[in-house]
């Protein structure tokens, strides 16, 4: 194994973001030998914890928020890592190599972590800031929304992504009535095929989800409270609540207050370093390279995000670097698992395996002889497989492929 020098051991270290990139960058650098002081800051009130189950398990009311942790509380103090919640930083002095929190302190760094994360996306419409219109980012936005979801009340999800229709199925699940409105004319229309969002728009349809796509969110109105919700095409429609689930933008800010290298998130290597060579960037607030699919993207996952932790820590420690991985996501929504592997950028074909009327299927993304990406509801065995030859840039037979008699062993060319 490569000797670490001395000083890169006992670097200080501050992590400017407590969420899952943090907490788990924190842990990977005392797992790999670090012993110099790690400082994790964030402005929420909570130590790192999972995101996924908020639009579904905590909706649900199915885990509590000790379920959420990434590490029990005490590993903060037994592994020397000084967790400063409820605090923010308004400035990062590159220079003087220091972070000024909100709080007046200036932390002194060898090494920074920039683990931000992302923010919800807002729509800048009339009544917009009513009480009862409501995002889905923070635990904080999950308990709201949570409080909101009684049986009988009417919510208006405004967005056809993951988020909103996972917490559109939440909702469903307790009795909720649900109208979803999208401006594209498909759900998913950014990040899924047109198949699989018929297939879910089917689901969510039979569910008792009313769908309206190609028409936007005009106005949110109501006395003190949101009560009804005004639509491009004039329509009117009265709610209790109102759920915004339009992306999310990176929290960039401070990267870009101090001057360095931006474009819709933080510009990082294959290594997680920025062009500072002192600052790494980390989760949903990077643009990041992909090997797989040469090209540059800001993924907003966890997978990413513990694959950027574990490429920022092996290169402090100077460690080998992490193989590359696929990228890959996951969404709940009723009984079904959705798993994706890879992107699709560049396919030139699909290819379906099993009848998505069975509810257990997988659409393949081609180009040429190779899978560039697997879109897989209640398949995880296309999924496991899909991701390996993804990942080996393995030639397959699109005939075997899409027989469900060959297995994914088989398949390849």
């Amino acid at each position: 194994m490569t000797s670490v020098p001395a000083s890169a051991v006992d670097d200080r270290i501050v992590v400017i973001g407590a969420g899952h990139a943090g907490g788990a960058v924190a842990g990977f650098l005392r797992q790999y030998g670090h012993q110099g002081p790690i400082a994790l800051v964030g402005h929420e009130p909570l130590p790192p914890y999972q995101r996924p189950p908020l639009s579904k398990a905590w909706l649900k009311g199915e885990v509590e928020a000790d379920d959420l942790l990434l590490k029990p509380l005490s590993w903060y103090a037994e592994n020397h890592v000084d967790l400063m919640v409820d605090t923010g930083v308004t400035a990062i002095d590159r220079a003087a190599r220091t972070v000024v929190t909100t709080d007046g302190q200036r932390l002194p760094y060898d090494r920074l972590i920039l683990a931000m994360g992302a923010r919800a996306r807002s729509l800048a419409v009339p009544g917009a800031s009513l009480p009862g219109v409501l995002s889905l980012r923070t635990a904080a936005d999950a308990e709201a929304l949570k409080q909101a979801l009684i049986p009988g009340r009417r919510l208006v999800v405004v967005g056809g992504g993951y988020v909103g229709l996972e917490a559109a199925a939440s909702a469903r699940a307790l009795g909720v009535d649900v109208v979803l409105i999208e401006r594209e004319t498909r759900l998913l229309a950014r990040v899924a095929s047109e198949p699989l969002s018929r297939f879910f728009h089917a689901r969510h349809t039979a569910e008792g989800v009313e769908i309206l796509t190609g028409v936007e969110l005009a106005a949110v109105e109501g006395d003190g409270k949101v009560e009804a919700v005004l639509l491009s095409d004039g329509r009117r429609l009265a709610c209790d609540a109102v759920l915004i689930g339009v992306g999310a933008l990176p929290n960039d800010d401070l990267a870009r207050a101090c001057g360095m290298a931006c474009a819709d998130g933080v510009i990082v290597d294959s290594q997680a370093r920025t062009d500072d060579p002192a600052v790494f960037a980390i989760g949903d607030v990077t643009r990041r390279p992909l090997p797989h699919h040469d090209l540059h993207a800001r993924l907003e996952s966890v997978p990413s995000a513990l694959e950027q932790a574990k490429q920022a820590a092996a290169a402090i420690l100077g460690r080998p670097a992490p193989s590359p991985e696929t990228p890959w996501f996951w969404s709940d929504q009723y009984d079904l698992k959705l798993q994706i592997a890879g992107l699709p950028h560049g396919a030139d074909r699909q290819v379906t395996r099993g009848d998505p009327s069975s509810g257990a299927f997988a659409i393949f993304h081609l180009k040429g002889d190779r899978i560039l990406a697997v879109e897989a509801v209640n398949s995880p065995a296309a999924f496991m497989g899909a991701r390996a030859l993804i990942g080996a840039q393995a030639a397959v037979v699109a005939e075997r492929l899409a027989d469900p008699d060959h297995s994914m062993k088989a398949v390849a060319a």
